[in-house]
C-alpha cells in the first residue's frame, strides 16, 4: 500500500482515537496507533503498537521504534486519563502521572520524529485536550496538565512554523466516551442534566471531535497554527443568565 501520509495516533484503540484512525485510513493514509490495547480496526494501512504511555521507559522505547520504522508526517496525541479528586485528596503522584501521559509522552514522541518532519518541510501536530483546562471541580491534576498542553502547543507553533509544521489543539467538552462514563454513569439522570445545561442541549460524540482533528490534520490547513478549538457544545462560553 502506498500512502501519502503516515500518522502517529496515540490512544487509537477506542473512542475518539479509533475514529481518527478510521478517518485517516479512509483517506488512504497509513496510521500507527499507540495504545495499551490492540486496535479494533483491521486494515492493511494500520499498524498497532501496544504501549503504556504512563511508563517513561516504554514511551522512550516506542518513540525510538516509531522513528526508526516509519516516515511520520502527523502526530495526533489523543491518549489521556481522568483521575478525579477534590483538592484535599489530590496526590502528587496523580499530577506526575497525568503529566507523563498528557505532556511528557507527546514531547518524547514528537522529539523522536521531528528530524523527519523538518527534512520533509511538512508536519501536522494535533493535541486532543479538554474544556476542563479552563477549570472543573475535582480535576486539579487533569486540568493542570491539559492546560499545560495548550501552552506547549503554542510554543511549538512558534518554533516550528518556519519548517512547514503546524501545531493545534482540539479541546472537547463533555463527550460520550468510556472516560466520560467513568465519571458520569451512562444514561443516568446526571448525564441528562448535563446535556440540558449545554447551549446546544446535547452531549458531544466522538465524531464531533474527530472531524475537528481532521480539519487541523489536512495538508490544506497550513495557515492555521497555535490554535485551541473548543468542541464543547458551548460549555467554554461561561455565560450566565441575568
Amino acid at each position: 500500500m502506498s500512502a501519502t501520509f503516515t500518522a502517529l495516533v496515540t490512544g487509537g484503540s477506542a473512542g475518539i482515537g479509533e475514529d481518527i484512525c478510521r478517518r485517516m485510513l479512509e483517506r488512504g493514509w497509513q496510521v500507527v496507533s499507540l495504545a495499551r490495547r490492540p486496535p479494533a480496526i483491521r486494515h492493511e494501512g494500520l499498524v498497532g503498537l501496544e504501549v503504556d504511555l504512563l511508563d517513561p521507559a516504554a514511551t522512550a522505547e516506542v518513540a525510538a521504534e516509531v522513528a526508526r520504522r516509519f516516515e511520520i508526517t502527523h502526530v495526533v496525541h489523543n491518549a489521556g486519563l481522568v483521575w478525579p479528586n477534590l483538592l484535599g485528596e489530590v496526590e502528587p503522584e496523580e499530577v506526575a502521572g497525568l503529566t507523563q501521559i498528557h505532556v511528557t509522552a507527546p514531547l518524547v514522541l514528537t522529539q523522536a520524529v521531528l528530524p523527519g518532519l523538518r527534512r520533509r518541510g511538512f508536519g501536522r501536530i494535533v493535541f486532543v485536550t479538554s474544556r476542563a483546562a479552563m477549570g472543573v471541580p475535582t480535576r486539579t491534576a487533569y486540568s493542570a496538565t491539559k492546560a499545560a498542553v495548550h501552552g506547549m502547543a503554542r510554543t511549538w507553533a512558534l518554533e516550528l512554523g518556519q519548517d512547514g509544521i503546524t501545531v493545534n489543539v482540539v479541546a472537547p467538552g463533555p463527550v460520550r466516551t468510556e472516560n466520560f462514563w467513568g465519571i458520569i454513569p451512562k444514561d443516568s439522570a446526571r448525564e441528562t442534566e448535563l446535556a440540558a445545561a449545554l447551549p446546544v442541549r446535547r452531549l458531544g460524540s466522538v465524531e464531533d471531535v474527530s472531524r475537528a482533528v481532521m480539519f487541523f490534520a489536512e495538508p490544506e490547513a497550513g495557515f492555521v497554527t497555535g490554535q485551541v478549538l473548543f468542541v464543547c457544545g458551548g460549555a467554554s462560553l461561561g455565560g450566565i443568565s441575568l
